[in-house]
Parts: structure tokens; C-alpha cells; sequence
């Protein structure tokens, strides 16, 4: 019985993220009474926003590396026949989610400065209030934002030439896809110094 309600959640994702979303709900719950409650306070939203961070993080920094280290190494692996539902099925869709989980992350990770009373120093690189952390979580900033830009502003516009979204002449779908490339592996270069930002300024100072 148990086993036949699982495979009927688990064989639907929105069932799925549901009932991930009712177990957290249940845990922050279970926590919240155990510690006799939170106070809804800055402490909280800043907690509230940062898991929201994570989570949006994950998904932008997750799908980027699924381009960059699954899909396109592989698609000259890919008999030509196939390829049609990696460009118009799958692409366009992992697209939908990497472009708004980075505005997600970026309009989080801007809401948890001012939350936090940094957002000014980090955006200024800790220049004339002691660096340390503000520097460290600043360049952390700087570079995601350099980041979200590349997905919405050069990205995201020359995938959907390359995709075939938006009509243009041959040889522009292919210097389309060639800069839509360029600028993914871009961001996958500037990921890690990224997260090393942002894991310093939580943990180092």
C-alpha cells in the first residue's frame, strides 16, 4: 500500500515537489515548537530569503553545469535524427528554469543584503568599511550579477536564434550558437570563484 502511494507521488513531479514542500513545511513546524517559536523578526526573513537563495541557486548553477558539462560535450554523439528534441524540447525547457532561477538568486541574494545591513558595503567591495567579509561576499555579488546578465542579455537571446525560436539566416543561428556557447562557458569560469566568494564571506570572517 505504502509502496503503491510512493510510486504514485514519485511518478509525478509536481506530486513530488508537493510533498517535498509539505515535509519542509512539517519540519520548519516540528523545529519551530521545539524551540518554543521564532520570533518573526529580520533574523527570520534573512533565514526566509536565504533558503530561498539556495534553493534558486541550486537550480541556476545546476543547470548551467548541465549544459556545460552534460549537453554540450555530448551533442556530436547525437545522431542528427535525435537532435531535433534536444533543440526544441529539452533545451528550451532547462532554459525556462536556469534564466529565472538566476533572477531568483540574484533578487534573493540582494534582498538578504539589506536584511543583513551589507548590501551597501559588499556592493561597494568593502572599500572604506574594513573588507573582509564585505569584500569576500561583494566580489561573490559582483560576479553573480556579471553572471545573471550573460543569461538574460547574451544568452538567452542568441539561444533562441540558435534554437530556432526566433528566425534568422543560417549562418547567424550558427555564430548565435557559437556565442551562446561562449558565454555559458563563461559563466561556468566565473562559478567557482563565484562560490568561493560567497562560502568565504559566510565562513572565514
Amino acid at each position: 500500500m505504502l509502496q503503491s502511494y510512493m510510486v504514485k507521488i514519485l511518478s509525478s513531479l509536481p506530486k513530488t515537489i508537493h510533498t517535498s514542500l509539505a515535509i519542509s513545511i512539517l519540519l520548519f513546524l516540528g523545529l519551530f515548537f521545539n524551540n518554543e517559536g521564532f520570533d518573526i523578526d529580520r533574523i527570520f526573513w534573512s533565514w526566509f530569503f536565504r533558503y530561498l537563495h539556495v534553493i534558486s541557486g541550486i537550480m541556476w548553477i545546476g543547470l548551467l553545469w548541465y549544459f556545460n558539462f552534460v549537453q554540450i560535450p555530448n551533442m556530436a554523439k547525437i545522431p542528427d535524427e535525435h537532435k531535433p528534441a534536444i533543440g526544441k524540447v529539452i533545451a528550451p525547457a532547462a532554459l525556462f528554469y536556469f534564466r529565472w532561477a538566476a533572477v531568483v538568486t540574484i533578487l534573493t541574494g540582494l534582498i538578504l543584503g539589506l536584511l543583513n545591513g551589507y548590501l551597501h558595503e559588499a556592493m561597494t567591495l568593502g572599500i572604506g568599511s574594513g573588507g573582509g567579509r564585505n569584500t569576500a561576499i561583494g566580489i561573490g555579488m559582483w560576479l553573480g550579477l556579471v553572471m545573471a546578465f550573460n543569461v538574460w542579455f547574451v544568452i538567452w537571446p542568441n539561444q533562441k536564434r540558435a534554437l530556432g525560436m526566433v528566425e534568422c539566416d543560417p549562418e547567424l543561428k550558427a555564430k548565435s550558437a557559437k556565442t551562446a556557447m561562449l558565454l555559458s562557458r563563461t559563466n561556468t569560469l566565473l562559478s567557482l570563484p563565484m562560490l568561493l566568494s560567497m562560502v568565504a564571506a559566510q565562513n572565514l570572517y
